[in-house]
């Protein structure tokens, strides 16, 4: 299975990230990455790019308030969720205005957290804040950008953007050239036009290694499909 999420694990408590480890390990949708202060955070979030933050919030360097502040006012999108020994109700405003998603108090249990993870994922997933991932590539709807591996960068039209992301959402189904014409186009379906096809092409063009032999954005059954795990 592909990686889906990028997960950094800010917490300074070797224990519990001993235990996180591996509990994840169990899950293969998961690559984390560990920081044990703020610093270290604020370095890797630097260097690379995360789907998701689980920050502790008694750090050693800092309040896990305070960095979840500096996190958004470094224009990080992805879900903060913290962690906490504090069951306040206090607590836990403080930490929602910091502008964190969630809050969750220690002891936890994991599944519960795995839920709330996903449950953020999905609904992060559906903004335009998000970055989705397919093949080689990062795809920052809100940007119109494909990244690919090794950092280089696409730009997109508005049209491909919005055909990549509803083939994206539609969570590798394959949708109808109906169905794409009147969501991106608002045509309906008795308009003859190869608006769509000439789009298609283009995109392929842009994101395919070989674009007269597609392996990401596939036609199949009538319509198309995006191809965004290894299959």
């Amino acid at each position: 299975m592909s990686i889906e999420c990028r997960l950094l694990v800010v917490e300074d408590d070797e224990m519990l990230s001993d235990a996180l480890r591996e509990q994840f390990s169990l899950h293969a949708e998961f690559a984390l990455s560990f920081a044990q202060s703020a610093a270290e955070a604020f370095d890797l979030v630097a260097r690379s790019e995360f789907d998701m933050i689980l920050l502790d919030v008694g750090l050693p360097d800092q309040d896990g308030r305070e960095t979840c502040k500096i996190l958004r006012r470094q224009k990080i999108t992805a879900p903060i969720i913290m962690l906490t020994g504090a069951a306040t109700e206090a607590d836990t405003i403080l930490g929602l205005d910091a502008g964190a998603n969630d809050y969750v108090t220690k002891p936890f249990r994991f599944g519960v957290l795995l839920a709330r993870i996903r449950a953020h994922l999905r609904q992060y997933e559906t903004s335009d804040a998000a970055i989705l991932h397919f093949g080689p590539y990062d795809f920052r709807p809100s940007v119109k950008q494909l990244t690919t591996q090794a950092g280089d960068k696409i730009r997109l039209t508005e049209k491909e953007a919005n055909i990549l992301k509803f083939l994206y959402r539609a969570s590798a189904e394959t949708v109808s050239r109906e169905t794409l014409l009147h969501e991106i186009w608002g045509y309906n379906a008795q308009i003859t036009t190869h608006t769509l096809e000439t789009h298609i092409y283009r995109l392929r063009q842009k994101i395919e290694a070989d674009p007269s032999n597609a392996k990401l954005l596939v036609t199949e059954d009538g319509g198309y499909r995006l191809v965004t795990a290894d299959q």
